[in-house]
């Protein structure tokens, strides 16, 4: 055993330099990543990304919890390594700065349904998401994602008749003559957690691309 302080120093050396190289480092390099300044025509200074708040982050745990990161990434990779930006699931590639507000970070561990990276700007509309979430056959024939009806309450139709959140349902999916299906209060925060996905905003180190217009623009001004 006359090696076994050198042998124990080495193993020491070795746990030592992995934990610099794979938690230090990254920490140092990403844990003090801000949101980025931007100042519009009228010098309004706002901050990108922005902070999810209200039923938005609510949502976020409902995404997290229904198992939506298991068939959804998020995270749009650089031309020339995919299709994402050719598919428009971002105008640009999504880097380490586009989540410094999410605990924890949803990149995905799969793509089993299209990147929801930029679904906000994709898709606004509260019914059809409402619509997709009860069941993906209505606005997506033939998807793989199963239905969640129980984000939905189906109801009679009240004195007042029906209710502006109802579901437009039609065919084998109506609920019947004298019922409606709205959303209950989780399926209202997934929405708009859903809708809150947008990266179309300029970061210092992912810009957006400009438009062939943009650069003569610019010119003219100058």
């Amino acid at each position: 055993m006359k090696y076994g302080p050198l042998l124990f120093l080495g193993i020491l050396l070795t746990l030592a330099s992995s934990w610099v190289g794979l938690v230090l480092a990254p920490y140092k390099q990403l844990g003090g990543l801000l949101p980025n300044p931007a100042t519009n025509a009228v010098g309004v200074v706002s901050y990108f990304p922005e902070a999810r708040k209200g039923e938005a982050q609510q949502g976020a745990e409902h995404y997290r919890s229904l198992g939506c990161v298991y068939c959804h990434s998020q995270q749009v990779r650089p031309a020339g390594f995919g299709g994402d930006i050719d598919r428009g699931w971002g105008r640009r590639r999504s880097v380490s700065r586009d989540y410094v507000h999410d605990r924890p970070v949803m990149l995905g561990t799969s793509r089993t349904g299209p990147d929801l990276t930029n679904i906000g700007e994709r898709q606004s509309d509260y019914g059809w998401h409402y619509t997709h979430l009860y069941n993906p056959q209505i606005t997506s024939k033939g998807s793989v994602m199963p239905p969640y009806p129980f984000l939905f309450e189906k109801r009679r139709i009240g004195p007042g008749g029906v209710s502006t959140n109802a579901l437009k349902l039609v065919g084998e999916f109506a609920p019947g003559d004298g019922w409606e299906v709205v959303p209950t209060p989780a399926a209202r925060q997934l929405v708009e957690y859903l809708r809150s996905l947008k990266s179309s905003y300029d970061l210092p180190e992912a810009p957006l691309p400009k438009a062939a217009g943009d650069a003569v623009t610019a010119t003219a001004v100058q």
